[in-house]
């Protein structure tokens, strides 16, 4: 007895030394690689019987399916919460009560709008572990003093509970439930659909405690089918071929669900649908007389379906009337709209994830995952076009919604801008990144077909890029590219991974997978071979923008003659023309003088590429260069010859002036740090040296102006189209014109076409190539 009571306690010991161990090396994690521990099932909590039952759902303006206001059903009606007291406790009760992980935050103050209905819950005190908000102490459920301007929401994570199920706890069913989706999918049926990437037809399957099983489609209507298209990314859905599907359902028996799905074809998830009636069972048959749900989905052009390894599109929006701008990967950026000609912005009053959808389909994606406001995605530049709009969820394009057409007291900071459903074409998988301190930087390693069979090498890093490395970050879902490394031996990769399986890579910066980019194909040719000499990238979920203002060039440019024996050091430094060093000292040059202002309108700061220890010092104008050029300044004729050039090193890279409220962060004095901020501008005057073009032997005519911003994509930016400035010049050989300023691709083609034979930022795409175009004006 005694020998069984200590061993006893021995056991008890140990097994809190273990307790104690384990704990003190649990926020380490598990190692790479090591597959994750299971999580737990849900299991529905077990409720007192006088626990008043309540129902919940997020509800409003909803910017993701996943946070909106909180509405509770009671006693047969819907209702709000007021925000009295309300906190992140009370936030995570709710969450989980709706089947996700966690909270993220809330808001107070009807943020997602007012609700209708009473207002069941006021001065809330949950801890965050209760299993039902109708367990949180409160005034009492229905007593409150709040207006429905207190209404409450909350955001939470897009992580669900695995195991949460759709089933309605109310003991009277409630037709207008939402539904909370474990997970769905669509599984390829047919032998001809499964080849294919992406999958766009087969079976809709539901996750229901672990299992999936089919949908019966005897209540299945055509807004079911919209809704689950938009999900995997597809802005339509089609008819299929039922009697093929009606002949494999016999074959193998389904395993249904136990309950039918009511959409209206607006939603943008399908957690957002509301929960239909419970299929009838007969005998083992819970879908008598119908068969499988199956939807036919239409993918954007971008994602016609086709075998992995034939894929060679390069993605190209083609929408003449909307457009995204300033986004890390496809399918999301700043909403932009073309009118009378000219691009401009949304303003985010009233936007919502109804709105943002339309946005979505109309450009060749799903439903969206995402509306986001305050300018989120980087500002632009030209006009508000729209503000406070309004769509019904079945509008064509968003030009068809209704709006305030007076965007009165909106401005840049206010844009909206959208995050789409895209089809999964599983271009990750053939990438990854190796050796570095974090998941965003390391070695690039392909995924390539050798005599059969997968195997993972480097990339050439001979003439490896910005625009590269910006492939790279979109098609592992980093965001943008930070740097492009040429040599990566301080990053050692897999072993067996270290010979090079893709050379000659040169990307336009669009694509969609590096892959689609020009390369040498099976001919490879590195000099220096791979291993420490692979390409590799680190990648940034932000990045800089900058914008010239078109206006500032317009109106101070002038013209100035000045003595060559004044203008020494710009000579030192090439901001003259090539005749002027045979020009003597006591002759003149004549100057085209003009300000830049240059706005970064972006995420993150703009720095300079090179360390501060390798900025080159001039002596003559007593400053230090820390980019080779920022800037060139070109005057063309009208069939696009330069006739005459400038440029404009980084002498002083600095904040100017900012946007109330922003500090100034860049000062280049004392040789102080350089940079732009966000939301501030660097302003070079037309009385700085090399601040001109030198027009001395330019002919009296008609030219174009054009000013180029990070000529050679030195430092990564968000978007490149905005890197021109545009102008049209006169010279009659005493005065000059400066006029119709405007940035590159801010407006129609038609008016674009107006400015013929420039030297643009941008590519041709091919289908198995992309090209440098020199002579195509860009088109908007």
């Amino acid at each position: 007895m005694l020998t069984s009571q200590k061993l006893s306690y021995c056991t008890g010991i140990l097994l809190v030394v273990l307790k104690l161990a384990h704990t003190q090396y649990e926020h380490l994690g598990y190692p790479p690689g090591y597959p994750d521990h299971e999580q737990e099932q849900y299991t529905p909590p077990v409720l007192a019987p006088d626990t008043p039952r309540i129902q919940l759902r997020l509800a409003g303006q909803k910017r993701k399916h996943n946070e909106g206001r909180v509405e509770v059903y009671y006693n047969g009606t819907w209702g709000t919460i007021c925000d009295d007291d309300f906190n992140i406790h009370s936030a995570q009760v709710v969450c989980k009560e709706l089947g996700y992980q966690e909270a993220v935050s809330w808001v107070p103050s009807s943020k997602y709008g007012k609700g209708e209905g009473p207002i069941w819950f006021d001065n809330l005190q949950c801890t965050g572990k209760e299993r039902t908000l109708a367990l949180c102490p409160s005034n009492g459920i229905g007593v409150s003093d709040c207006k429905h301007t207190e209404d409450v929401g909350v955001v939470c994570s897009d992580k669900r509970i695995p195991g949460f199920k759709f089933v309605n706890t109310l003991p009277n069913h409630v037709e207008n439930l939402d539904i909370h989706v474990e997970d769905v999918r669509i599984r390829a049926i047919l032998s001809s659909y499964r080849k294919r990437i992406p999958v766009t037809e087969g079976y809709v399957e539901v996750k229901d405690g672990g299992k999936w099983k089919q949908i019966c489609n005897t209540e299945w209507s055509q807004f079911n089918s919209r809704v689950i298209c938009g999900m995997f990314g597809f802005p339509g859905e089609r008819n299929f071929n039922t009697r093929v599907y009606k002949m494999f359902a016999r074959r193998k028996k389904p395993t249904y669900w136990d309950f039918s799905v009511n959409c209206t074809g607006i939603e943008a998830h399908l957690s957002s649908c509301k929960l239909g009636q419970i299929v009838a069972r007969k005998s083992n048959e819970t879908c008598a007389g119908g068969m499988p749900v199956v939807v036919s989905c239409v993918p954007g052009r971008a994602f016609a379906p086709t075998p992995m390894t034939g894929y060679r599109k390069a993605f190209r929006q083609e929408q003449p009337l909307v457009r995204l701008r300033g986004g890390a990967i496809v399918g999301e950026g700043r909403v932009e709209v073309l009118k009378n000609g000219e691009w401009g912005t949304i303003c985010d009053d009233h936007w919502n994830l109804l709105s943002a959808t339309v946005v979505c389909r109309e450009l060749g994606f799903g439903s969206a995952k995402e509306a986001l406001s305050g300018g989120q995605l980087g500002q632009g530049m030209g006009p508000v076009h729209m503000n406070e709009v309004k769509c019904s969820g079945f509008e064509k394009s968003i030009t068809e919604c209704s709006f305030n057409k007076e965007a009165l007291g909106c401005s840049h900071e206010e844009d909206a801008a959208v995050r789409c459903n895209v089809p999964a074409m599983g271009f990750e998988q053939r990438l990854r990144l190796r050796g570095g301190r974090s998941p965003f930087e390391g070695r690039v390693e392909v995924l390539v077909e050798r005599n059969g069979s997968s195997v993972w090498g480097t990339v050439c890093s001979e003439g490896w890029g910005t625009m590269e490395a910006m492939v790279v970050c979109r098609q592992l879902g980093l965001g943008f590219a930070r740097s492009a490394f040429q040599e990566t031996w301080h990053w050692p990769g897999e072993v067996s991974a270290d010979n090079v399986v893709m050379s000659g890579v040169r990307c336009s910066g669009t694509e969609m997978s590096l892959s689609h980019c020009l390369h040498h194909g099976a001919h490879l040719s590195c000099p220096r071979g791979g291993g420490s000499y692979a390409a590799g990238v680190s990648c940034s979920e932000t990045a800089p923008d900058l914008v010239l203002n078109p206006e500032v060039v317009q109106q101070t440019t002038y013209m100035e003659d000045r003595p060559m024996f004044m203008l020494q050091c710009a000579y030192e430094e090439n901001c003259l023309a090539s005749t002027s060093h045979k020009a003597p000292a006591n002759s003149y040059r004549r100057l085209l003088r003009f300000s830049s202002q240059i706005h970064n309108n972006g995420q993150s700061d703009f720095q300079p590429k090179a360390a501060k220890h390798l900025w080159v010092w001039h002596d003559c104008h007593r400053h230090y260069h820390s980019m080779e050029v920022f800037t060139t300044y070109d005057l063309l004729s009208l069939n696009g010859t330069k006739v005459a050039e400038g440029h404009k090193a980084s002498f002083c890279l600095e904040d100017s002036e900012c946007d109330e409220g922003i500090e100034k962060k860049y000062e280049c004095a004392n040789f102080g740090e350089q940079g732009i901020t966000v939301g501030c501008w660097d302003t070079y005057r037309h009385d700085i040296d090399c601040q001109w073009v030198d027009i001395t032997d330019v002919k009296p005519g008609d030219y174009i102006f054009q000013i180029v911003i990070n000529p050679n994509y030195e430092v990564p930016e968000s978007d490149y189209t905005n890197n021109f400035t545009k102008c049209r010049f006169r010279y009659d050989g005493h005065r000059v014109w400066m006029y119709n300023c405007h940035n590159d691709g801010s407006l129609s083609s038609e008016t674009e076409m107006t400015f013929p034979g420039l030297l643009n930022n941008q590519v041709t795409h091919s289908t198995d190539y992309v090209i440098t175009s020199s002579v195509q004006p860009e088109a908007a």
